[in-house]
């Protein structure tokens, strides 16, 4: 039996909507949230599995690996899980990036005890069937052709590679046909007794369900996981700042028109408030309407049909990218101005109208992203994998004392306009010399 390391206790006179983070003797820790109006609950499984614990020539095994923990154990063949889960009413998937994998289930609060169960073993105990292996290998391979399809992640996956020479984040999360058929059932089975073990798993746990219940259902469910096994050490440097401009040009079969993608990489969870400060910045540019580049690329120079800012926090290092649609050829004039508002960006401070505008579309977007059960279970999952759920809590309070000084010191430190990586994607019709 798992024990944790408090007693489980019943807390009275506390807010129902405070967030628990219960650690266990073993590692495991549980993140729970009651929210008495829901008429649903969310459980979602984070594990510290994804890119950056591949070791490379296993590149994929990941993503490869939360496909196959659908296939069941022993106990469970193939398919249960999804009926159980689907017979009560509940919906449940499943997702794998850079710094995690997590699993989740919606259901009723009446029908978690049935249904958590399921997932609880499908994750500790997964039997990686070799035939289901070799069938379910032919699905992920057929999913990474297909994104070659998709121009979006194209761009950015290239933007990825040329900005991030040394750490993981350079590569695919989908991994590589060639590495992927060298996989075997038994390097599966090694990865995921090395990984999903309970201090590289947190389980959230959001919704009408009270402390002592969720306790109790993670006490009971989550304690038999699968012997140890120990698959190759992965070292990664931190990767070294930017010195020049790194340039890649794409050639587009069926890209209606051009478009442009300059990126930096940002601070990781280390430096929270440089992170939330780079995502002020990203509104401030391309945030809207009124944002600075929309305003002068799209509307008085009519150079773009849009452009937009996006800013991805990770656990590592962040990433910050500006994507401009272009109207016609206009790349190098579009990239010189982009450059020149990073660089008034450095040297102006922001106004206190615009510093507060941005502020408030920061905060309110916020609020709209934790809105419902499915929404705050992810935001405290994805904050505890990078390091802490509590940070999550703490994001409108850093966006507020932000100050214009602060922002045009972090737009200094990060966005230069010197060096960046540039990604330029052409329709094939338009030649080398355009």
């Amino acid at each position: 039996m798992i024990l944790l390391t408090q007693p489980t206790i019943c807390p009275q006179r506390r807010s129902n909507l405070d967030l628990n983070v219960i650690p266990f003797d073993n590692g495991l820790t549980l993140i729970h949230q009651q929210i008495p109006s829901s008429q649903v609950v969310v459980a979602d499984v984070w594990v510290n599995a994804g890119v950056t614990s591949e070791p490379e020539s296993w590149s994929g095994i990941s993503h490869f690996l939360e496909h196959m923990i659908f296939k069941g154990t022993k106990n469970i063949l193939p398919g249960d899980f999804d009926y159980v889960v689907e017979n009560s009413g509940g919906c449940a998937n499943a997702a794998t990036s850079y710094d995690y994998t997590h699993f989740f289930l919606t259901t009723a609060p009446q029908y978690l005890p049935k249904t958590l169960p399921y997932l609880a073993e499908i994750l500790l105990q997964a039997e990686i069937p070799e035939d289901e292996f070799y069938v379910e290998r032919d699905v992920v391979l057929e999913e990474i052709r297909s994104s070659y399809d998709d121009y979006d992640w194209i761009i950015l996956q290239t933007v990825a590679t040329i900005l991030y020479q040394h750490h993981p984040y350079r590569r695919s999360v989908l991994g590589e046909e060639p590495l992927l058929l060298e996989n075997t059932p038994n390097r599966m089975r090694c990865y995921h007794r090395t990984h999903y073990q309970p201090e590289n798993m947190n389980i959230v746990l959001v919704g009408n369900i009270d402390r002592c219940s969720a306790t109790s259902l993670v006490e009971r469910y989550f304690q038999d996981f699968s012997v140890r096994s120990e698959c190759p050490t992965v070292n990664f440097d931190s990767e070294p700042p930017l010195v020049d401009i790194r340039r890649e040009k794409l050639y587009l079969p069926r890209l209606e028109n051009p478009r442009q993608v300059m990126a930096w990489a940002g601070p990781g969870i280390e430096n929270l408030e440089g992170a939330i400060a780079l995502d002020l910045l990203s509104i401030i540019l391309a945030g809207g309407r009124t944002s600075r580049l929309v305003r002068k690329l799209k509307d008085e120079l009519g150079l773009v049909f849009d452009i937009c800012c996006h800013f991805s926090l990770q656990k590592h290092s962040s990433l910050f990218t500006v994507t401009a649609y272009l109207s016609g050829s206009h790349n190098l004039r579009v990239e010189e101005l982009i450059r020149q508002e990073i660089s008034r960006l450095q040297q102006e401070a922001i106004t206190e109208n615009e510093l507060k505008n941005c502020q408030r579309i920061l905060c309110h977007d916020y609020i709209f992203s934790t809105e419902t059960p499915e929404q705050l279970s992810a935001l405290y999952g994805y904050y505890q994998i990078l390091d802490k759920a509590n940070l999550a809590l703490q994001y409108p309070h850093v966006v507020k004392n932000l100050t214009a000084e602060k922002l045009q010191g972090y737009a200094r430190q990060y966005l230069s306009p010197e060096y960046y990586a540039i990604c330029d994607a052409y329709p094939c019709r338009f030649s080398p010399k355009n």
